[in-house]
């Protein structure tokens, strides 16, 4: 049974990540302190490093956290032995829930910390390769249910599909005055679906 001094630890812990996330995506790790942490979270500037050790274990806590929820997000794997009407309806919803992901706010934080994780041994790093595995194998493992067209495989396809995705995102952070992302996701699984079903005729 969970305390009541358990639960406020728990309280604050997500409030202080909360605000972390807001703020490492707004500004940036480096330029982000834990004064700016504790006026955005409300709890007191000590209690952070008393719940993360340091800067760097706050950072690695809300990129877990974050996985964690665009791990949430993913649409339901296909059962094994799946039709393939089955997984291209499946896959429609997979296509279709892009729009809810690149609207998470910690989309945002993890283009704001690109930079840091392509540094030479950056703690990070390891972070953004499993967050760009887990949305490649989960793509992937949708497309080997589909008809594909000759030579083209789950794999090279699933790459293509979260590296449009993110580009179409990020486009739309730099300009969204000029770029609709939802429209340009459409674009993306229209030509997706094109491909595939041309493929099964």
């Amino acid at each position: 049974m969970t305390t009541r001094r358990e639960q406020t630890s728990h309280e604050s812990s997500e409030l202080i990540l909360t605000a972390a996330a807001e703020l490492f995506a707004a500004k940036g790790y480096r330029q982000t302190t834990f004064a700016d942490v504790a006026e955005r979270s409300g709890i007191s500037r000590g209690s952070i490093p008393w719940h993360f050790g340091s800067k760097k274990g706050l950072l690695l806590a809300v990129l877990e956290r974050s996985v964690g929820q665009i791990r949430a997000g993913l649409a339901e794997e296909p059962a094994d032995g799946a039709e393939p009407e089955e997984a291209a309806a499946g896959f429609d919803r997979l296509m279709g829930g892009a729009d809810a992901l690149f609207a998470q706010p910690t989309t945002k934080l993890f283009v704001t910390l690109l930079v840091e994780a392509l540094e030479p041994g950056s703690p990070i790093h390891g972070r953004y390769v499993e967050i760009h595995n887990t949305l490649r194998d989960h793509c992937r493992r949708w497309l080997e249910r589909l008809p594909l067209p000759p030579g083209l495989s789950a794999e090279a396809l699933a790459v293509t599909i979260i590296g449009a995705g993110i580009g179409i995102h990020q486009q739309w952070l730099l300009a969204p005055e000029r770029v609709d992302a939802a429209q340009a996701l459409a674009a993306l699984r229209t030509l997706v679906a094109g491909a595939v079903l041309s493929a099964g005729e």
